[in-house]
């Protein structure tokens, strides 16, 4: 039981830590995010137990499927312990860099976006740019007419 206590505890606190890494930290993973995920699994499982038997192990996994498939319906449900909601970075070309900074996010994050998305690439031409709860940036291009209105010349 004391194996049990340990794994949900550890998963608790990755979950908290993970929470506060930032919505992006796992949409956009890259090879060091990866790593960082292995590491701490391989981390997790030297501190979980010394008990390696399969009804151990069964209880444990049985146990952190359950509490994170709550953890998906408490997210459903829009609870403030495990999301926000989306967050406006970028308003009639004004980038947002209060927000940006809070989110993690800088002004290249989101003209790559918009590139990719649009073929934009200026500030200029986004109307809004709003991060979504899962990590994704939307980009909502300038209409043709208010962007000439703008541009310079």
């Amino acid at each position: 039981m004391d194996d049990v206590l340990r794994g949900l505890a550890i998963y608790l606190v990755l979950l908290l830590l993970f929470r506060l890494a930032g919505k992006r930290s796992l949409a956009q993973a890259t090879t060091s995010d990866l790593l960082l995920l292995l590491v701490v699994g391989e981390a997790t499982q030297q501190v979980a137990g010394r008990d390696f038997s399969v009804r151990v192990a069964l209880t444990l996994i049985v146990l952190l499927l359950g509490l994170n498939r709550l953890v998906d319906y408490l997210a459903v449900r829009q609870s403030r312990v495990t999301k926000d909601g989306p967050i406006v970075l970028v308003d009639n070309g004004e980038p947002l860099h209060d927000r940006m900074g809070k989110a993690r996010v800088t002004p290249e994050d989101v003209l790559s976006h918009a590139r990719l998305a649009h073929g934009l690439e200026r500030m200029d031409d986004i109307q809004y740019a709003v991060l979504e709860t899962d990590g994704g940036i939307a980009i909502i291009p300038r209409d043709s007419s208010s962007s000439e209105a703008h541009r310079p010349g």
